[in-house]
């Protein structure tokens, strides 16, 4: 029997400039009680609009600032918060590890959770998993959810104020979207959640990769002036929902299993975005897609201020591209999505070419 279609997004989202003024308005439904699980940055960029919202209120509110990693010590320590201080829901107020470990905690106490990214990184903020670590910083599992998160809220002032790399590897993560769900609807391969892709989730990742097409450069100019323009909200929809929710209802292909066979280098330094660009363009060397498309991705590439060589990630020899085709290709790697599967020494050759042809129009 085939797998069942379906479709999963937040129940509510939110975005605009100012968007905390009405946080309050907007989720007070949820409670009376308030627990914030903030990174640095995210409390300061936040905290006072979040209160604003609240004006004379009489509601419960509580910032932590967490540890830094979505670990399981510190997983049970905002759990013990929410029992001891009796609260209705839980808000996320950071970027990914915030997210995660935010969305886990109300998991495991059952209750509401809100999202509110302060970068425009990665598609994190709308999906419904966490990836969990161990204490010492080991990874631990992927922890799904039965649902994604209550609400999400992006205050675009507050993304046209944070460094402008985070929206360029927001771009990058998001680029994967449409490509990654194409192959694997090609091969009628389960999404991310483990239901059938939807003709809804491919809709919102092709809309994703005309978006970045569209208002990329015009957005980087409006972040790096920290001001908010339609240009700018576009890619923000773009990086946190179109990317988000697409991804969650279609799946991911040898771009992030690019990335994932990078990651077992050790010590690297590149944006998870940067990485997943690249692998892109390595994905459709694999697919045998035609010149005209192979260099109109590399060129939004370019233009963006994405890789299109190994150099920029860092990667300079020989033994580096094997051990990561070689890990990329492992078992239960997303890879294996694509029509005719691939194996480590085709995808050593497609990541070798899709490097010459960077070097090559540089």
């Amino acid at each position: 029997m085939k797998l069942l279609r379906a479709m999963r997004e937040p129940l509510k989202y939110v975005q605009g400039k100012g968007a905390l003024l009405k946080f309050e308005e907007e989720m007070g439904y949820m409670g009376k009680r308030w627990l914030f699980v903030c990174s640095n940055s995210g409390y300061k960029a936040c905290h006072d609009k979040i209160e604003q919202s609240f004006g004379d209120s009489d509601s419960y509110r509580r910032y932590e600032i967490f540890g830094g990693i979505s670990s399981k010590g510190e997983i049970a320590k905002m759990q013990e918060i929410v029992e001891k201080d009796a609260i209705d829901a839980v808000v996320a107020v950071g970027g990914g590890s915030a997210v995660d470990t935010a969305k886990a905690t109300a998991f495991y106490a059952g209750k509401h959770v809100v999202v509110i990214p302060t970068v425009a990184a990665t598609d994190a903020p709308c999906t419904g998993l966490s990836v969990i670590y161990n204490d010492d910083g080991s990874f631990d599992k992927y922890l799904f959810y039965p649902t994604n998160p209550d609400a999400v809220m992006v205050d675009s002032q507050v993304i046209a104020e944070a460094p402008v790399s985070f929206l360029v590897a927001g771009m990058g993560d998001a680029l994967g979207t449409y490509f990654e769900g194409r192959a694997s609807i090609r091969t009628e391969s389960p999404s991310l959640e483990g239901t059938g892709i939807t003709r809804a989730g491919m809709a919102l990742a092709k809309l994703c990769y005309e978006t970045l097409r569209n208002y990329g450069s015009q957005a980087i100019a409006a972040c790096e002036n920290n001001v908010v323009t339609p240009a700018l909200d576009a890619i923000i929809e773009a990086n946190v929902y179109l990317s988000g929710v697409g991804a969650d209802n279609v799946n991911c292909a040898a771009a992030h299993s690019f990335y994932n066979g990078l990651t077992s280098l050790g010590g690297h330094s590149a944006p998870h975005g940067s990485c997943v660009a690249f692998g892109t363009l390595v994905q459709l060397v694999l697919e045998g897609a035609t010149k005209e498309e192979f260099e109109d991705v590399q060129g939004f590439c370019r233009e963006v201020g994405l890789p299109t060589t190994l150099a920029e990630l860092g990667i300079t020899t020989d033994e580096q591209i094997h051990t990561i085709a070689k890990n990329a290709c492992v078992p239960g790697e997303t890879i294996h999505n694509l029509a005719g599967d691939v194996t480590p020494d085709e995808l050593y050759a497609a990541i070798v070419q899709a490097d010459a042809l960077g070097k090559a129009n540089s």
